[in-house]
């Protein structure tokens, strides 16, 4: 990962210095774990969007009205594992000697997700389609604008610190 890490920092401190803008090492630092993160959400959201239009035409015959809900559950339960697992390996590594307990990360992650994939995400869908008649489709895709920074705030100083 060392080597993605160094093409990124010269990546984004040569970006940086073509714009004009000073920046401290470790600020380089934190943007590279930003964009890393944001490459393991951009998976994370294509699988989780994917289950969530599958589960709503598995369900379409069925008629429900809580189908969008199902979607975002069983979208929620295994996008966050596969974010969990990219996320440890790539985004939030621990650092030499360090340890982490997985378990504890793991619980952490699904809790910090719980909020914004369920409680937030379910919140806000019924905000858009029932209330303001946006496509069950495209709801998801605007949740993401809130749920993304604040998932990584959450990841970031609570579900992967050591």
């Amino acid at each position: 990962m060392g080597n993605v890490d160094e093409r990124l920092k010269t990546l984004l401190s040569a970006v940086l210095k073509k714009l004009r803008i000073s920046v401290k090492e470790s600020t380089v630092d934190a943007l590279v774990q930003f964009v890393k993160f944001g490459v393991v959400g951009l998976t994370n959201t294509l699988i989780s969007y994917g289950l969530n239009v599958l589960v709503l035409l598995v369900l379409k015959p069925y008629n429900l009205s809580w189908d969008y809900i199902a979607g975002n559950v069983i979208a929620f339960i295994l996008s966050v594992l596969w974010s969990f697992y990219w996320n440890n390996k790539f985004v939030f590594t621990a650092r030499d000697g360090q340890k982490r307990n997985l378990w504890q990360a793991l619980i952490k992650t699904y809790i910090a997700y719980g909020f914004t994939g369920i409680i937030l995400n379910n919140v806000l869908s019924h905000v858009w389609i029932n209330v303001l008649g946006i496509s069950k489709f495209v709801a998801p895709l605007i949740n993401l604008i809130i749920s993304v920074p604040l998932n990584f705030i959450i990841n970031k100083l609570w579900a992967f610190k050591a």
